[in-house]
């Protein structure tokens, strides 16, 4: 009775301690709203899944391809895995340590004479067997196992806040990308338009030419633009594959073709989504990561400044022993032990305090780094909000210059018909036509761009739900038998 009484008064002293601070979330300053913000914005749409904004099918369908498909996803899901298995195996330091053992020897000594161990003993064959179990458990007086718990699951979660970091890349790249490749083929379509066009004016400068009636310089500087707008066919043509490689890449799939949705000018522009900036700490995957990073810092200052103190460790064997293997299971051949040992430090010649002042010095660098990365976002944010506002403008005045630019185009072809101005006028309004329309292309290419990094800097709660939705593979949970 008072070993098993000592036993639990141990296992209750094992929970009393924990050396090291406990964790304290680091005070931020908060802005309390936007600098930039549109104040007629309504909608909190930070956790509907913003790329449906866009009305287009076949953007939806590739953003369900990439988070099946994507490796470097697949790589993330993987190390979640890993750290549960680490996290499994620290945790299990908290229990008793349980091994089966068991050892057969067979004892032939010498019968000559030369044996000097076994002379003038019995020299009779002896067998040695034994079958038991064997149990370790080290008590967490002092919290140090517990620290290393805390420490391994802070792990696991910054991988999981990693994962998710993934899908938000992964799907703001998917839908970038996709609206650059819209944007290309809408810039090849306007070049061979304007191609066409100039191909018309050659013709009709040339029988002007033929007649009488122009000089060859005309005809030579419409020959000029003409080949200098056909140079961009190509060029055009290499960006649109290209872009497609690299989006079947994030697909996961061999470089190849992407289909094709609504046009370039039929794409929605997503809503402005509404948040404080304190929504950034719950709902940015990266934040997530440098907080826990910081808690299992915290904790490793425990561990390890726990090693100042003893550890204490309950051992036990119990099984069956004989000199023969015959007799092995007999009740006489029974055996148990029970027993304690204590290891504590007196000398490691600074071996201990340089442990604790690295794991001090890597709890500040884990505190600067979670700061660090509050700044970042809200500075990816602002520059967003920010971004979303100008080229919206900008997008609207590029409309009123294509505008201006057309009617430009349509009086001095007028003029020039009527004998009132030179060609090179009617030459310089196609070429500022032509290059209002790439502009305007351009900008509503930035505003859709600046609209996904908006949705991109404040996270949302869709990620997990995209996670569930896409039924993406779980990690195994760990295992706490063996």
């Amino acid at each position: 009775m008072n070993k098993l009484f000592i036993l639990a008064l141990s296992a209750l002293i094992a929970g009393c301690f924990k050396i090291g601070p406990d964790y304290i979330r680091p005070q931020i300053d908060t802005p309390r709203q936007w600098r930039f913000a549109e104040s007629n914005v309504r909608q909190n749409a930070t956790n509907l899944k913003w790329w449906e904004q866009l009305g287009d099918p076949v953007l939806n369908q590739l953003v369900g391809q990439a988070v099946q498909g994507n490796l470097d996803l697949k790589i993330a899901i993987a190390n979640v895995e890993q750290f549960m298995g680490q996290y499994g195996s620290t945790r299990a330091n908290l229990f008793p340590q349980i091994f089966g053992t068991g050892n057969y020897a067979h004892d032939q000594p010498s019968s000559g004479g030369g044996d000097v161990l076994n002379s003038g003993a019995n020299n009779d064959e002896v067998d040695f067997a034994r079958l038991g179990v064997t149990m370790n458990w080290e008590l967490d007086v002092w919290g140090q196992l517990r620290r290393a718990n805390e420490a391994a699951r802070a792990d696991l979660l910054r991988q999981e806040a990693i994962k998710r970091a993934v899908i938000l890349t992964l799907v703001s790249q998917v839908a970038q990308t996709y609206i650059t490749l819209r944007e290309l083929d809408k810039n090849l379509k306007i070049t061979k338009n304007i191609v066409k066009s100039l191909e018309e004016e050659m013709r009709i400068a040339k029988i002007r030419f033929d007649g009488g009636y122009s000089s060859k310089l005309e005809l030579q500087q419409v020959n000029s633009e003409y080949q200098r707008r056909r140079a961009f066919i190509p060029l055009y043509e290499q960006q649109i594959a290209q872009t497609e490689n690299a989006l079947s890449v994030l697909l996961g799939r061999n470089p190849g073709t992407i289909p094709r949705g609504l046009s370039f000018d039929e794409l929605r522009l997503p809503a402005v989504p509404a948040g404080l900036p304190s929504d950034l700490l719950a709902q940015r995957p990266d934040i997530q990561q440098a907080e826990q990073e910081l808690i299992a810092a915290n904790a490793r200052i425990g561990v390890a400044r726990a090693q100042y103190f003893p550890k204490i460790s309950l051992t036990g064997d119990v099984g069956q022993i004989s000199t023969q293997v015959a007799t092995l299971f007999v009740p006489g051949a029974n055996f148990w032990s029970v027993g304690s040992a204590l290891l504590t430090p007196i000398f490691t010649a600074g071996k201990i305090a340089g442990q604790v002042q690295s794991a001090e010095a890597v709890q500040k660098a884990a505190v600067a780094n979670y700061q660090r990365s509050i700044l970042s976002g809200f500075r990816e944010f602002e520059n967003a909000l920010v971004s979303s506002n100008k080229t919206k403008v900008q997008k609207e005045r590029q409309s009123e210059r294509v505008a201006a630019v057309q009617s430009y185009f349509n009086l001095s072809r007028i003029r020039y018909d009527g004998g009132y101005t030179d060609y090179l006028t009617v030459l310089d309004s196609i070429r500022q036509l032509f290059d209002a329309q790439i502009d305007l292309i351009q900008a509503q290419s930035a505003n859709l761009t600046a609209m996904i990094g908006l949705y991109r800097a404040i996270g949302g709660g869709w990620i997990v739900e995209e996670e569930k939705a896409a039924n993406l593979p779980k990690p195994n949970d760990a295992a706490f038998l063996f």
